[in-house]
């Protein structure tokens, strides 16, 4: 059902689990200031409160050409520029899953699904 990214090594095999994926997303969306969570609909919302984690908000896919696709569902703190959020959004998580996993990012789609205030 989920799809695994795949590298071979002289050693073996090195598999990245789409759930790792979005977890590194998530963590590098929350690091930036002005965002509030990841995800805005009522599942995440309930997610949220019993402690799972944001990463089941974020769908993650690979095409044909092994390149990761995201769409990460935020809600934004009030008060704050939204097309600038979602630009460092978008450059955290490629630069944080290029550095941690050298995969190749094709689309990081940022939802902005609400907005709170702080």
């Amino acid at each position: 059902m989920f799809r695994k990214e795949e590298s071979r090594t002289e050693l073996g095999t090195v598999r990245i689990h789409k759930n790792v994926v979005a977890s590194i997303a998530s963590l590098a969306a929350t690091e930036i200031d002005g965002v509030k969570r990841i995800g805005g609909d009522f599942k995440s919302g309930i997610l949220g409160l019993i402690g799972k984690k944001a990463i089941f908000a974020i769908k993650v896919g690979f095409d044909k050409n092994e390149e990761v696709k995201l769409d990460i569902p935020l809600v934004i703190q009030y008060g704050y520029n939204i097309p600038d959020i979602a630009n460092s959004v978008q450059e955290s998580v490629r630069n944080a899953l290029e550095k941690m996993t050298s995969l190749s990012i094709k689309d990081i789609n940022i939802n902005v699904q609400g907005i709170e205030r702080g």
